[in-house]
């Protein structure tokens, strides 16, 4: 069963026919949000809302390991997440998409995995292609399908947030091949990856990223984005939930 983790400007599945609303409880704390159980496009899927519902949980404060856990627990067999994210590569654009294919990590002082305490043997696992191909190729094929215009590779920066970075950090970042810069990346898709649960991510771009351009980034300009963006997103999901095969 495919579980969806929505970002900002998705704390709710439109058109998800809700089957029951549980809030859980994991050995890791509690998640952002109750697990949304439902029908969406003909299959059963779970929804979990990252930030909360309503949104209020800041990006180096989400429990991403109780989020992980429990819709484990639930029965998901792959995560699909969505994430707000600022354009760095020249291709993006404000209400355009991209399916990262690499990650890197710049954030710090977050719960980021499972293995740390009580082991019976250190664990590292492999984390060259942090996001599964076969699911990823599906989401990309998908889009296609639908003539949306979704860059299929790229790097995603994952920085500590909440605030935005600075342009000198964004010339860094390009300098270091990010494409992409989001604060919500990792650790969701290591612990996705610890726990044997395939992972894709569907990055918004609502914004092109500090210093890009002559103009100042407002929350204003970001909703817009959100707003004109998010419909591409959602029926991107429901095709890929329509076709989705393990």
């Amino acid at each position: 069963m495919l579980a969806i983790i929505g970002g900002t400007g998705l704390t709710q599945m439109q058109g998800l026919e809700v089957k029951a609303r549980k809030q859980v409880s994991t050995q890791w704390g509690e998640p952002s949000a109750e697990i949304v159980e439902g029908v969406l496009a003909g299959q059963s899927v779970l929804f979990l809302a990252r930030h909360g519902h309503p949104h209020r949980i800041p990006p180096h404060k989400v429990n991403y390991r109780a989020n992980i856990q429990a819709l484990k627990d639930a029965g998901a067999t792959a995560i699909i997440a969505v994430n707000a994210v600022g354009g760095i590569h020249p291709g993006c654009e404000p209400a355009g998409l991209m399916i990262p294919d690499q990650i890197v990590d710049y954030t710090y002082g977050r719960e980021h995995t499972f293995f740390a305490d009580d082991l019976d043997e250190v664990v590292h696992i492999d984390f060259s292609w942090p996001y599964d191909e076969p699911l990823r190729q599906q989401v990309i094929s998908h889009a296609r399908e639908l003539n949306l215009a979704a860059l299929e590779q790229g790097t995603y920066a994952a920085t500590q947030g909440p605030r935005l970075e600075t342009a000198g950090e964004i010339k860094r970042l390009a300098n270091d091949g990010c494409d992409i810069v989001g604060m919500t990346g990792m650790p969701e898709a290591a612990l996705a990856r610890e726990v044997d649960l395939p992972y894709v991510c569907i990055a918004l771009v609502v914004n092109m990223a500090a210093g890009l351009t002559d103009e100042i980034i407002t929350m204003a300009d970001i909703e817009k984005a959100l707003h004109d963006g998010m419909g591409k997103v959602l029926a991107l999901l429901d095709k890929t939930i329509q076709g989705y095969s393990a």
